[in-house]
């Protein structure tokens, strides 16, 4: 149901009852990398482009949370997915290997919980029993389009950030009185905002004002405190983009335990791996939620978290015409019962 301007609640508790998350060798070296279901040798995949590698991850991380639902992929009633290249090609070339009904989406970085909140939401009002949502990213690809190609060598900022290779997926299904399970519980849509930033290489700062709008509206909406969740962790802001948010909640008067207020971008690598100000891509928060976030809450780490994916939603064209900016994030608590 809708609550408050901008938000649902799924009082019937959708599970998230299967994952399947696949990485590149980039990612293998990482901090998370016994989180994954799978990992590659080399970014091509087998493949003689980036983007049919990132085809296979998406495919590899859809495949295992079947396989590890033990179910078919005709028992699922849709596919939501997305990522980051022109007119989600990848994704919708995964879907035609899957043969599911496809909902395809594009909220950059923020697609993994924009397909979560959707699904949850189609689930929780009886439109379908099962649906499988996610989304990827592959760094060589992303470089290519919206930068330069990783060919060139072309030097980065530190606010820089590094595109995971990488996809996560979910299985989502009707909550038959479960226990000890994932299920969500709440989501929040965001508004796009666009504070007039043009770098390309200052994701997180732009992305910043659209992740503290919508985790100001989420605990509007709810009439929730912060300290209601165990963890409050955004899509990939990455350094500059964690801080810059952490002040603007301040500023509007929520007080969050700095150590509960995480960052996917600022988790899935180690500290001495060149990423400049951290991870992105839309395989990032898909990837470290479905794998490593997951885990920990089935081993009681966690009870109740809060997911805030962020997006930038700007194109190779709208760059080229100088334009700004607008950036999005999407919310999705997540909580054991």
């Amino acid at each position: 149901m809708l609550i408050g301007k901008q938000s649902w609640t799924f009082p019937n508790k959708p599970v998230i009852t299967a994952t399947g998350v696949s990485g590149g060798p980039f990612e293998a070296k990482g901090k998370l990398s016994k989180d994954f279901d799978i990992l590659h040798e080399d970014l091509w995949m087998g493949q003689d482009s980036y983007e049919k590698a990132q085809r296979v991850l998406m495919e590899e991380a859809a495949q295992t949370a079947l396989e590890k639902a033990n179910m078919k992929k005709d028992e699922v009633q849709f596919l939501i997915a997305g990522d980051l290249i022109n007119q989600i090609t990848p994704t919708t070339f995964s879907a035609k290997t899957l043969e599911m009904p496809y909902v395809g989406i594009f909220g950059a970085c923020s697609t993994s919980m924009e397909g979560l909140a959707l699904a949850s939401f189609i689930v929780n009002y009886q439109g379908a029993n099962y649906i499988l949502t996610g989304s990827s990213s592959h760094n060589a690809a992303n470089e290519k389009q919206f930068r330069y190609p990783t060919e060139y060598g072309g030097q980065k900022p530190p606010t820089a950030q590094w595109s995971v290779t990488g996809a996560g997926a979910a299985l989502v299904k009707a909550n038959q009185n479960e226990k000890g399970v994932p299920v969500t519980t709440s989501a929040t849509i965001g508004k796009v905002v666009d504070l007039g930033l043009t770098d390309p290489f200052n994701m997180g700062g732009a992305m910043a004002p659209a992740a503290a709008d919508t985790i100001v509206a989420h605990f509007k909406d709810l009439k929730l405190e912060p300290s209601y969740y165990d963890l409050i962790i955004t899509g990939d802001l990455a350094k500059i983009g964690r801080d810059v948010t952490y002040e603007l909640l301040q500023k509007e008067g929520l007080q969050i335990e700095r150590e509960k207020f995480q960052d996917c971008g600022l988790m899935i690598y180690n500290d001495d791996q060149p990423v400049q100000a951290g991870a992105s891509g839309a395989g990032c928060s898909a990837a470290v939620v479905y794998g490593h976030i997951l885990n920990q809450m089935k081993q009681g780490v966690y009870k109740r978290i809060l997911v805030v994916a962020t997006g930038a939603l700007l194109s190779p064209l709208t760059y080229q015409q100088k334009e700004s900016i607008p950036c999005i994030a999407h919310a999705v608590s997540i909580e054991m019962v």
